[in-house]
């Protein structure tokens, strides 16, 4: 299950039985063991969090407003029980967690916000292509004075936070790791889809959304492949659901948010304006990332993830 090239993690063990030739290869434990446990812990994590939860509401579930606040405190447990699975997994393996896509010191330099004006500006002309179809009306502005400022800042924030929280599940350790089991590639069209599926459980969500979640998925990975982290996809991310939730006030995979800046509203065939899934359902946002991918293909040359590759 391991590609060549990675680094050792300890020797084999002594006997050579067949059962240590499949939990144990030369590099160490397997990768689809090390995924193995990390689920695991990452399973145990959530649901704990699920059960304090549902203690302190005294067993009723409420239903939570969609706001910047909510958002934040969700995404930013999610992100702290990612980080913590991942730092077992780093003793275990014995290396930091900044091998496995996020290095602090390269944190909010100019690779995140090379990745935040992209997003912001392929957000922005996916909408004013939507504009010039007649599909999509900016609307009113629905925000003034010190509110407009204090949404933006707390949208800012919570979707940084669902940045980190997303882009370290899917394209953190387990990018690293089943990389090193199957190679970059497969490891990266696999993830993909899996980030493209989990979202099949939003409201209104649709064929074109899921395979636009699937298809920008991937798009990260060719950001990582090329930059080496994490920080750009994060970037990328946080200014995507900024701009389309907070700033534009469009639907984001079914959702609307508490607190955005123009009332916008669509009118036209669901294929092309995305319908109720918002704009990431239409077939031309489909269009735009292939155009992405395109442009980052030929402008970021060279492999530089895995660090071992």
């Amino acid at each position: 299950m391991d590609a060549p090239g990675s680094s050792p993690q300890s020797p084999l063990p002594p006997g050579g039985q067949p059962l240590f030739a499949v939990i144990w290869g030369p590099r160490g434990l397997r990768a689809g063991w090390r995924l193995l446990i990390f689920f695991t812990i990452l399973f145990a994590l959530f649901s704990g969090e699920r059960a304090a939860i549902k203690a302190i509401r005294h067993g009723h579930t409420l239903t939570q407003l969609l706001t910047p606040l909510s958002v934040l405190r969700e995404e930013a447990v999610s992100f702290f029980n990612i980080l913590l699975a991942t730092g077992v997994m780093a003793r275990i393996e014995r290396r930091k967690i900044s091998g496995y896509g996020l290095p602090w010191r390269q944190a909010f330099r100019a690779q995140f916000w090379q990745g935040a004006a992209i997003s912001f500006a392929s957000i922005t002309a996916l909408l004013l292509a939507l504009r010039a179809a007649n599909v999509f009306h900016f609307g009113a502005i629905a925000l003034h004075g010190a509110a407009l400022w204090r949404y933006a800042v707390l949208w800012g924030l919570a979707f940084l936070f669902v940045g980190f929280s997303e882009e370290f599940t899917f394209r953190g350790y387990a990018l690293f790791t089943l990389s090193d089991g199957l190679g970059f590639w497969p490891a990266a069209i696999l993830l993909s889809a899996l980030f493209g599926y989990v979202h099949h459980g939003n409201s209104d969500e649709n064929v074109a959304g899921l395979i636009t979640a699937g298809a920008v998925g991937f798009l990260f990975c060719l950001l990582v492949r090329r930059t080496g982290n994490l920080w750009m996809p994060i970037g990328f991310h946080a200014a995507w659901d900024w701009g389309e939730s907070y700033f534009y006030g469009v639907a984001d995979s079914g959702q609307l948010v508490q607190g955005h800046l123009f009332n916008a509203s669509f009118s036209g065939p669901a294929w092309l304006t995305g319908g109720a899934a918002g704009p990431e359902g239409s077939w031309l946002c489909i269009l735009l990332l292939v155009f992405l991918w395109l442009i980052f293909s030929r402008s970021l040359r060279g492999a530089k993830y895995p660090p071992c590759a």
